[in-house]
């Protein structure tokens, strides 16, 4: 019979000790491993559930991705609502509490150097979509020139027609992408002002995003507990300016701070 041992799994790191009571009723085998003046909150997990073939084996079942990776960030949300934490990703994984340990020794001043930079600070989202058809209709009744090679078109024979409707086709999808590019960089530079740290991410298919509409941002946001505020009050100031023309803003948050921890390509050690 083939032992089910247990593997150690890492959900964040932080330099204040975390208040495991907002998490007790998320499992009963979660706890923080104290070391260096870090701690880390941890939760035990089979390694026939986690290990290298159980892992590979459940990613491909959805519904427990769906379960797993929503509670993997109801933890990190929970412990980051009392103190600045450095999350980690889905399925750090540790064979024992000394390699975790080891983990923190080998990088824990890069670690207290990251929570200083996150501490008192929020991330935010801002996602920006547009709706081709909505956009193209409202360029066609506020353009200028546009406007104008219309008019020439219902008053011109059908052979000149032709060529004026082809070049109304043209300058309107070059009006489109220029509003495209307006919307986008206006929105990311004002909310940078903002916020301590900025950076924009690769734009998601229609596939992830499951929205019939086109992305236009896909953009992060590190800011000031003290300028959460402000910054809210821009993102409605944009939604007003943008969203009657085809444009729908979507910002959320706070989130983890993924983006700004430096973490993201740091594979957990399994060892």
């Amino acid at each position: 019979m083939i032992e089910n041992r247990q593997l150690i799994y890492l959900y964040c790191v932080a330099d204040t000790e975390p208040k495991m009571k907002q998490i007790e009723d998320c499992g009963n085998d979660l706890y923080s491993v104290c070391h260096n003046d870090l701690y880390a909150v941890v939760g035990k997990v089979d390694q026939q559930e986690f290990g290298e073939e159980g892992l590979k084996r459940n990613m491909a079942d959805m519904e427990w991705i769906k379960a797993k990776a929503g509670m993997h960030e109801k933890i990190i949300e929970r412990v980051m609502a009392d103190t600045d934490v450095i999350p980690f990703k889905f399925g750090t994984l540790f064979n024992a509490d000394a390699s975790l340990k080891a983990m923190l020794e080998q990088y824990g001043q890069e670690f207290k150097a990251i929570l200083r930079k996150l501490a008192y600070k929020q991330e935010w989202g801002l996602k920006i979509y547009y709706n081709p058809e909505k956009l193209k209709a409202n360029l066609g009744n506020d353009d200028a020139e546009i406007l104008k090679i219309e008019d020439e078109i219902k008053s011109s024979s059908a052979g000149k027609s032709y060529f004026l409707k082809k070049k109304k086709d043209e300058l309107l999808e070059k009006t489109l992408n220029e509003k495209i590019n307006e919307c986008g960089q206006e929105s990311f530079e004002l909310l940078k002002e903002l916020s301590f740290e900025a950076r924009i991410n690769r734009l998601l298919p229609r596939e992830v995003t499951e929205r019939e509409d086109e992305m236009v941002l896909n953009s992060a946001f590190l800011v000031d507990k003290d300028e959460v505020g402000d910054f809210r009050n821009m993102v409605d100031t944009l939604k007003m300016h943008y969203e009657g023309k085809g444009f729908y803003i979507d910002c959320t948050g706070p989130w983890p701070p993924y983006n700004f921890c430096g973490l993201s390509s740091r594979k957990g050690q399994n060892e």
